[in-house]
């Protein structure tokens, strides 16, 4: 075998070759899953008499069928070998587990030496200090699988030629998009190099156009350049893989591992001598069809359903000869839709063009605005009232590809001006430039414009003369001919989207035009681009800001955002949750609101209904929870009308919506502007949720980053990536629980807090949220599945601590007696052992949390829910008469309660989830607020049906309450007979039946009356501490459903109820 260096001086990359790595490489072809294929020198080498084989036909290669057991000695002389930790380098070296290091020329710099061989996402965190552990993630990525076949000799020398040629100009066509070879691997008939745009810190915006431009241009390159190069393949996949490191500790490698890898490499070898890419980069690239064409599906080894396969073809002599495709730009002319939330922008054109009609003054109306806030569908809007209006509106959009193309921008407008996309000919387009430019430019002049009309003029004796200079001045002056013929003189309206990605040589000729020319001329700009801060000068200047209007798009109002989405949806009104997620999403941004809506279609999270005033539904949960939605109208005048109305499905929860792809793309770009170090704070910040307090972080955080975090959470706060909460100061008679019981019950029972001792030396306490929604989902998802757990069994641990009532409250759980009456599933799946005991100022900053969550959660009204439920039936208040202080249940329930549900289901704990369902539902309640209690009870059934479907059960005493609180919703909803129907199913699962008839209330009151002293001699006996505390949880939640019961009852007035309401009384006296 022999050792290969290749690269540039940047970066290297270490391959070997030889004859057994072609055996290698055979013998992997003929391998299926499951299998392991021998090479001919591998079979020569190995012990054959414990091995099974079969030989292949016409192969030197043996498929091995079996093996004989070894000897319990040899097992644990095998295992002795391989048990040695990591760090013991010389054992691995002495027992030939491991190969020796090359050696260093001596004097050499080790580190300038080493870091050429270490990936530049890699190397950039571990100089941040970021553990090797955290360096893994799942990211959207795109792979270039290229392959190198050789035509003639392969010796290593000319091999190492052919391969550190080919390397260097890869890197020069990859960098300037931040892209990385990431491994280079040889076979006996050439190589193949692995390709990676997109990995941590390197994430751009057009990721797969740049990838599929850098294919082609690699493609042609080696194509052309490499004479010793018989065929190269290029695959280009798009998608999320792991991005990280793998291997044995001693022999780390960071690399790409996924399906769309595996997919790029069978692309690569099934779509020979071309440059093939996946469906997803296809639609990713935004390229005009032309630039593609379908390829036949073939079977893939290890791939089922591979998708459509397209080959990247760019721009060819077909097209060049198809001028009608050359000239064509993308419009939306035609797609008309009432824009919602700039009527600003729009007065301003129509005032602007009142102005330039009546004075004939220029005028350019330049928006500019980040990636997906409606610049588009503006100007679109703003060519449909220029042409109803009367006016002739050419328009046009650029794409990032025109940017590298010279006169793309003005070929462009000017053959949309004259005409020419219509003209499929060259003749044809010849006839109607010569129509149309007859006295504007020389007769001589327009065979200039063969290149870039694709016509063919004849070449004239004065411009054969000419040498390149003076052609290319010549060119220039005749363009700006052109240019002056096509927009100006006649009124029109000229509409350039996406004007930022005009190209250098098209921006001389305009440049001057635009400002000598009068016209009317409206682009859209994004910012961060060379074109715009051009148009940003010449709007700030003196001697053009009354002929500039540079306008910045705002986000668009939460009411705007209402009314896009119903006419979307052609709704008269949507669900208040599903208002304030699109709004809290997409932060205003059309297009971000566009794509969430599509993924909560495409994945059917919508429930669409007609909405009938005194229309009558069955009385059962599932209308309950549709009835009690509130709607948020699009209009005031829709409120109270009938219609279709949009909710979310009762089996959805949209706070587990996984991120639209393409919105992870962008979000992932933005994240990889901060340093890692950064980076990885707002990673575990991630997983606490969107608000977090900073003792929560520091819990989950590495011990060694801790001391790190202050600096970086200021840092990230005054990049506006996190803000900080203030804080208030709290009296001193609510500062947190302490180790005083929670009730007389409690109390007696042995039930105890954790005591709270002072914050942390060194510690700077307080509370943060993300300014970003997107951005921590996107850095959530970072995450790999296994590392995600572990943080949330650690957050779940910290936040178990505060996990009951206020000290005005009494502290106590919420379901009374709720730890004890679930003992098994407490101590099997709580995660309360792995963290230290709460002080007095985590709970003030998790109440500060709690009180922005619920903010953010109610920043627009309840609705129809919240107004119906002022007018149901009067129940007595769990907290009246306890509230000597402020009651901070409504925070705790908000940063402790809901996110430990959120943890444990992350987790796939799917009891103790339960748990804090019903935790989350009984506090709400205890608070007053029956909407938040009967959502979390509706996650509560979806996750009570989906443990039924597993063959799991869910404890009785949890199920009862389950049916409790469900009756204890519907009372206050209104629905009593829906209530008694839940209540008398709990007292079942309790076993304490209570009567249907009259008959049976009867005969269970005669019973009871002789039960009395049985009930009172039993409460007298002793039992075991932890049996009397299961028993007392299972009392009292007998005795709340009979409460309940004897109210309802009552209410009714008539002699039946009292009956039944005297019976729960005397059943809740003998409990």
């Amino acid at each position: 075998m022999s050792l290969l260096t290749v690269g540039d001086r940047r970066w290297q990359y270490f391959l070997i070759c030889g004859q057994v790595l072609g055996e290698v490489c055979e013998a992997e072809q003929l391998a299926n899953a499951g299998e392991v294929i021998l090479s001919a020198t591998s079979w020569e080498l190995c012990e054959q008499h414990r091995l099974r084989t079969k030989r292949l036909a016409g192969n030197r290669a043996v498929k091995v069928t079996g093996m004989d057991r070894m000897s319990w000695s040899e097992r644990q002389d095998a295992l002795r070998k391989l048990s040695h930790p990591p760090s013991d380098h010389l054992h691995c070296l002495s027992s030939g587990a491991m190969r020796p290091p090359f050696l260093l020329p001596s004097g050499c710099d080790v580190d300038e030496v080493l870091r050429k061989y270490v990936p530049e996402a890699a190397l950039r965190k571990i100089y941040d200090s970021v553990p090797l552990g955290l360096l893994s993630e799942l990211r959207p990525v795109t792979s270039l699988f290229i392959q190198l076949r050789l035509a003639g000799d392969n010796r290593t020398v000319n091999l190492y030629t052919i391969v550190q040629s080919a390397s260097r100009m890869m890197l020069e066509i990859l960098c300037p998009h931040k892209g990385k070879i990431n491994k280079v691997l040889l076979f006996d008939k050439g190589c193949t190099f692995l390709c990676v745009f997109g990995l941590t810190g390197e994430k751009l915006p057009y990721e797969s156009l740049h990838a599929l431009q850098s294919a082609m241009q690699i493609f042609n390159s080696c194509s052309t350049m490499l004479r010793e190069i018989g065929a190269v393949s290029v695959a280009v996949t798009s998608g999320t893989v792991f991005c990280g490191v793998t291997g044995h500790p001693v022999r780390y490698e960071y690399t790409v591992i996924g399906q769309k890898v595996n997919l790029a490499a069978r692309m690569m070898v099934h779509y020979p001598g071309l440059v093939s890419c996946d469906a997803v980069t296809y639609a990713t690239s935004q390229l005009p069809p032309y630039y593609f064409k379908e390829l036949p599906e073939r079977e893939m080894k290890g791939l089922q359903h591979p998708g459509t396969v397209y080959q990247y073809v760019g721009v060819t002599e077909e097209s060049k000869r198809d001028g009608s495709l050359l000239f064509s730009t993308r419009q939306q002319l035609v797609f008309l839709f009432v824009l919602t939330g700039r009527e600003k922008e729009i007065d301003l054109f129509v005032s602007c063009l009142k102005a330039y009609k009546a004075l004939g003054q220029r005028h350019i109306l330049a928006f500019e605005g980040p990636m997906g806030s409606g610049k588009s569908h503006l100007l679109t809007e703003l060519a449909y009232l220029g042409q109803a209006a009367g006016h002739r509106v050419v328009a046009m959009e650029l794409l990032e590809v025109n940017v590298r193309q010279s006169f793309s921008a003005i070929r462009t407008l000017t053959a949309r001006a004259l005409g020419l996309q219509d003209c499929e000919l060259c003749s044809d387009r010849q006839r109607m430039l010569q129509t149309k430019l007859r006295g504007t430019i020389e007769e001589s002049s327009f065979c200039l414009l063969n290149d870039i009309f694709l016509v063919e003029f004849p070449v004239s004796d004065k411009v054969r003369e000419m040498c390149e200079a003076q052609r290319k001045m010549e060119l220039h002056s005749t363009w700006a001919k052109v240019l002056e013929k096509t927009i100006g003189g006649e009124i029109g309206i000229f509409v350039i989207d996406n004007a930022h990605f005009i190209d250098p040589a098209s921006w001389s000729i305009m440049a001057p035009m635009l400002r000598n020319v009068s016209l009317f001329m409206v682009v859209s700009l994004a910012p961060g681009y060379m074109r715009t801060e051009s148009f940003c000068k010449a709007a700030a200047g003196n001697t053009t800001s009354q002929k500039i209007t540079y306008l910045h798009l705002d986000e668009l109002k939460p009411s705007a955002v209402v009314q896009k989405v119903c006419q979307d949806l052609g709704v008269v009104s949507i669900s208040r949750d599903l208002a304030r997620f699109l709004i809290t999403r997409s932060s205003g941004i059309p297009y971000y609101c566009e794509e969430l809506l599509r993924c909560l279609r495409c994945n059917d999270m919508l429930l669409f209904r007609t909405r009938r005033r005194g229309e009558k539904v069955e009385d059962n949960w599932e209308n309950l929870i549709i009835e009690a939605s509130p709607l948020a109208a699009a209009s005031s005048s829709s409120v109270g009308n009938d219609g279709r109305v949009c909710i979310i499905r009762p089996d959805v929860n949209l706070e587990n919506t996984v991120l639209p792809a393409t919105l992870k793309e962008i979000a992932l770009a933005q994240l990889d502007r901060i340093n890692p170090l950064g980076q990885m704070v707002l990673k575990f910040a991630a997983v606490i949720g969107p608000v977090f307090t900073t003792q929560l972080l520091s819990h989950v955080l590495p011990a060694d980053v801790r001391h790190k975090m202050n600096c970086v959470l200021n840092a990230l706060v005054s990049d506006k990536i996190l803000k900080r909460l203030k804080n208030k100061e709290v009296p001193e008679d609510v500062q947190g629980p302490t180790k005083r019981p929670a009730t007389s019950l409690q109390a007696e029972c042995g039930v105890e807090r954790p005591s709270l001792g002072k914050t942390t030396v060194g510690q700077q306490s307080g509370v943060l949220a993300f300014c970003v929604p997107l951005l921590r989902e996107a850095a959530y998802e970072l995450w790999p599945e296994r590392q995600r757990v572990a943080l949330h069994c650690k957050c779940a641990a910290f936040l178990e601590q505060h996990a009951h009532k206020c000290k005005s409250c009494s502290q106590g759980d919420f379901v009374a007696f709720h730890r004890f009456a679930v003992t098994s599933t407490q101590d099997g799946g709580s995660c309360r052992g792995s963290a230290a005991q709460g002080d007095s100022r985590s709970w003030e900053d998790l109440v500060l949390a709690g009180e922005q969550l619920k903010r953010d959660r109610t920043h627009a009204p309840e609705g129809r829910f919240l107004a119906k439920s002022e007018q149901t039936t009067e129940l007595p208040s769990k907290t009246d008469g306890k509230h000597n202080g402020a009651c901070q249940c409504k925070a705790i329930v908000e940063s402790v309660l809901v996110p430990l549900a959120r943890h444990y289901m992350a987790i796939g704990d799917a009891a103790r989830a339960f748990y804090y369902l019903l935790e989350c539902a009984a506090a709400y309640l205890h608070v007053s607020n029956g909407y938040m209690a009967l959502m979390k009870l509706n996650e509560a059934e979806v996750l009570r049906n989906s443990v039924e479907k597993t063959g799991n059960v869910i404890a009785r005493f949890e199920e009862a309450t389950f049916f409790s609180l469900k009756g204890e919703v519907c009372c206050h909803m209104g629905r009593l007979e829906l209530a008694k129907k839940m209540i008398r199913k709990a007292l079942s699962l309790l076993k304490r039946q209570f009567p249907q008839t009259s008959v049976g209330a009867f005969v269970k009151s005669q019973v009871e009356k002789f039960q009395c002293a049985a009930y009172v001699a039993r409460r007298a006996s002793s039992l075991p501490q932890e049996a009397r505390r299961k028993r007392l949880a299972w009392l009292l939640r007998q005795s709340c459903c009979l409460s309940f019961l004897e109210h309802l009852f009552s209410l009714e007035g008539t002699s039946s109820g009292q009956t039944f309401s005297r019976l729960a009384a005397r059943m809740k006296a003998n409990t």
